[in-house]
């Protein structure tokens, strides 16, 4: 509980620079982060409650079915159980927390909520203003201590043994949606408590899509195939992509593979405290562009990993964050043709005051013997 009191306390700093004397938190991730409720949300427009979280005051509000849970799980909290909705007793839970100028995760409330909320609130009378913010939680999320760390690294490991344990089953004539279920099934034996993310397997042109899924298409000989997966240990995710080759004619394959692990290695050693994801991203891009290739490499080169699979930083052309210590992110470059297939490698790497600590145990290379 000692760790969730310091990040609420760290939440609660920032209120001044917002002018706000509260924050409703709906985003899930965010949820547990600063209370250790695991409750799921099921779809985009259900939620699993909210927290409220006061200068003085913290309150989870949470519906009749998370009551137990919640009570037990997030003990610094006092519990409310709307039985009408969130919406409709918004204005309640506004006044057990103490909260008159309530900031709420816009990014994650939608519109026909926000509606709702308002309406409670005018036809209520409540005095409270609310005021959209993002990034507040997710600003605190970005470092992660050295436990945080520990958790995506066994996550990784997990999805790193499961691939070596079943790469060889991976032949022509089976296909993509059966070669993902036999890294699905495995990565779940081998201790995931469950996938991180739908896994992408893609064979041939699929490849070339950089978020394909996988189709009744069939492996076949003499072209790549792809995977990108993930899997999730303690509310923490992992994500790796590997790209190997099926057969003996794989001359066109090693020399795009070569540059694509080229990039990767550029940007991985770009990776230092002060540097921004813009810059990490042209090391790699460079490569790509300088190889004739740049076309072909259209995303950008990495991004944040979590409790969120996707979150801050982002490794990108249009990433002017500055990368800290602590900072989890993957870089994973790619080269995706459309008559041909794509090869993409990603890794995860931590950075470090001067450079980045690698967390694969694997290198993209041991697949393509």
């Amino acid at each position: 509980m000692k760790k969730i009191q310091e990040r609420i306390e760290k939440t609660r700093k920032k209120f001044k620079e917002h002018d706000i004397d509260g924050l409703l938190v709906f985003i899930e991730e965010n949820r547990f982060y600063l209370s250790g409720f695991e409750g799921e949300d099921s779809q985009f427009d259900e939620t699993a409650g909210i927290l409220a979280i006061g200068k003085e005051k913290l309150v989870l509000a949470t519906d009749p079915r998370f009551v137990v849970q919640a009570e037990k799980e997030a003990p610094l909290y006092e519990l409310y159980c709307y039985k009408k909705g969130l919406a409709s007793e918004i204005t309640k839970i506004l006044d057990c927390a103490g909260i008159t100028k309530a900031g709420f995760e816009s990014s994650r409330v939608t519109y026909e909520m926000y509606k709702k909320i308002k309406e409670s609130m005018s036809s209520s009378k409540h005095g409270a203003s609310l005021k959209p913010l993002t990034g507040i939680v997710e600003s605190l999320r970005e470092i992660k201590d050295e436990e945080e760390i520990k958790k995506i690294s066994i996550a990784l490991e997990i999805a790193e043994n499961g691939f070596k344990k079943v790469v060889n089953q991976f032949i022509p004539g089976i296909s993509e949606e059966q070669g993902a279920w036999i890294l699905e099934k495995t990565l779940r034996e081998m201790g995931a408590e469950k996938l991180s993310f739908s896994t992408i397997t893609a064979s041939g042109i699929n490849a070339a899509k950089p978020h394909a899924r996988p189709t009744d298409k069939l492996f076949c000989e003499n072209e790549p195939v792809l995977f990108d997966f993930g899997t999730l240990v303690e509310r923490y995710c992992s994500d790796i992509t590997r790209t190997f080759f099926l057969g003996d004619d794989k001359l066109e394959f090693k020399k795009i593979f070569d540059i694509v692990k080229n990039a990767q290695d550029a940007g991985t050693n770009a990776i230092r405290e002060g540097i921004t994801g813009k810059e990490v991203d042209l090391a790699a891009r460079k490569v790509i562009e300088d190889a004739g290739y740049g076309k072909y490499f259209g995303h950008g080169l990495g991004h944040g990993v979590g409790m969120a699979v996707h979150e801050a930083p982002r490794l990108s052309p249009l990433s002017d964050t500055v990368l800290k210590e602590g900072m989890v992110v993957t870089v994973e470059p790619g080269i995706y043709i459309p008559s041909w297939g794509g090869i993409r490698l990603e890794n995860m790497a931590v950075v470090r005051k001067d450079s980045a600590q690698v967390l694969n145990t694997t290198n993209p290379a041991d697949f393509i013997s």
